[in-house]
């Protein structure tokens, strides 16, 4: 049955959906594009006996020959973790506990943030890559060969560096490669971790200067600044690239793409991306309740910025409630509308979301830092690294004293309306002398005190009534037939 607002219901049954499947690698090139010696050596010199190995997606059609294979060749017991509970990126070591494993193994793509809890090892795909095409591509987007270029790369990539690297060092001498350099004790890839002495001791070397972002490190000359190199990328445009550029966005960027072997100059304008994540943190200077959603469980120190904001929220006067639900849709938020703003705590590469189709905007914890701490400027600085943002970290900004806060007011740039900064940021005394004096000025507060637990109390819908031993027990009975958009009776004269 098929109506003037609705379609066919044999329609929505019939229809086909087409999905991408990737075919299984040959079994011959299993040790190419999984390294499953490498594995097995890590197992057995660790003597690991329960280990858990993380796939993609796009990978789980090969996760039970790989598992099979480290199986035969090691005495431990191996788990396929599929379907992580965030991001395919971030290590899942909520998942590795739940079976009790002694170490993890990342394949895929990877934020190379850093964990703590289990030893971990990444292993790369190795994606193809023509490097001749790579460095032709190269040699036209920078014709000036004695510019500052600097190479960064997607992960998965990592393996065809070097190559690129001979083509083009004899006739760039400027030029610099970022090289993947994992951070924590227990982490392993290509064997190259990052310790806490690391960038002294590479500092005292010569007069360079080490940067470290997001596990690529490299080199730069003293008399320069990051600001000041070019910046190719190898790889396809996604996360990685965008969290690259809004993160040194006054350096000019061009990228190679090796599954259509073409290089072009990026030409997305990170000046309108900003102003649109501007427009975001003004949204956030607007909202009276605040969602803290918990996007990992993996990355190092996210219990420390959690704790940070909840007292950044509480100082500008603002309600926070934390919510737990892994991958984030927009069916999930909706549910809730008495949040204003959410603030999206995960690694790098996934606090920047897209918040378009989501009813309530969702901010980085900088954005909210930037909305709500006074001390914290909006300036050419964007940091996507919540680690950076706490005590210790190189753009951490503490936070304004209570005695030195005053209570200003300003006008909203989205709403036009005049807001208070801190009007919740201490708890409200009674008078001495009684309380039937009230303070003048407590009626701006009584205007603003809308919290979550009221909206929620006042909503038309609050859940199922029980009415235990109310309702009388009946036989079963035949249910309608057919789907909910247009059952079968419908439109029958019964």
């Amino acid at each position: 049955m098929a109506g003037a607002f609705s379609s066919s219901s044999e329609t929505v049954i019939q229809r086909v959906v087409g999905v991408a499947v990737k075919t299984s690698t040959p079994a011959d090139d299993l040790e190419k594009f999984y390294q499953i010696k490498k594995t097995c050596d890590f197992i057995s010199e660790h003597q690991f006996e329960k280990v858990a190995l993380q796939f993609p997606d796009e990978l789980l059609v090969d996760s039970v020959a790989v598992a099979e294979e480290i199986e035969r060749n090691t005495n431990a017991k191996s788990y396929i973790l599929g379907d992580t509970s965030y991001g395919s990126c971030c290590v899942d070591e909520v998942a590795a506990e739940h079976v009790g494993a002694d170490c993890i193994v990342h394949y895929g793509s990877a934020c190379l943030s850093p964990s703590r809890r289990l030893p971990l090892l990444y292993i790369f795909e190795q994606r193809a890559v023509d490097v001749e095409k790579c460095a032709s591509s190269f040699r036209e987007l920078y014709p000036d060969r004695h510019s500052h270029i600097i190479i960064l790369y997607d992960v998965n990539y990592a393996h065809a560096i070097n190559g690129l690297l001979a083509l083009l060092s004899p006739e760039y001498p400027n030029l610099v490669a970022s090289e993947i350099v994992v951070e924590g004790e227990q982490c392993y890839s290509h064997g190259q971790i990052k310790r806490q002495d690391d960038d002294a001791r590479l500092s005292d070397q010569d007069d360079g200067q080490v940067i470290y972002q997001f596990g690529r490190q490299f080199t730069l000359k003293s008399s320069l600044s990051v600001t000041d190199c070019s910046m190719f990328y190898v790889g396809q445009e996604g996360a990685t690239l965008r969290n690259f550029m809004m993160t040194w966005n006054r350096c000019s960027f061009c990228s190679f793409d090796p599954v259509t072997a073409k290089g072009q100059v990026e030409s997305i304008s990170i000046s309108r991306a900003l102003m649109k994540r501007y427009y975001a943190i003004e949204r956030a200077k607007d909202a009276n309740v605040v969602g803290i959603l918990v996007g990992t469980l993996g990355v190092a120190d996210y219990l420390s910025i959690i704790e940070q904001l909840k007292e950044t929220i509480k100082r500008a006067g603002k309600k926070s409630y934390m919510f737990a639900m892994g991958k984030l849709n927009v069916p999930k938020l909706a549910n809730f509308l008495e949040i204003d703003i959410f603030v999206l705590i995960a690694c790098p590469e996934s606090s920047l979301l897209d918040s378009r189709g989501f009813l309530k905007p969702v901010v980085t914890p900088f954005e909210m830092e930037v909305a709500c701490n006074r001390k914290r400027e909006w300036s050419e600085e964007y940091v996507t690294d919540f680690r950076h943002l706490l005590p210790g970290g190189q753009s951490h900004v503490s936070l304004a004293d209570q005695q030195d806060e005053e209570d200003e007011s300003d006008v909203s740039l989205i709403t036009g309306a005049l807001r208070s900064h801190n009007l919740l940021s201490s708890e409200p005394t009674e008078p001495a002398y009684g309380s039937s004096v009230v303070l003048r000025n407590q009626t701006l507060t009584v205007a603003n005190t809308n919290s979550a637990a009221s909206f929620l109390a006042g909503r038309s819908w609050i859940g199922l009534e029980q009415k235990l031993g109310e309702t009388p027990v009946v036989k079963a009975v035949e249910g309608r037939r057919g789907i909910a958009i247009a059952y079968e009776e419908e439109g029958t004269s019964s």
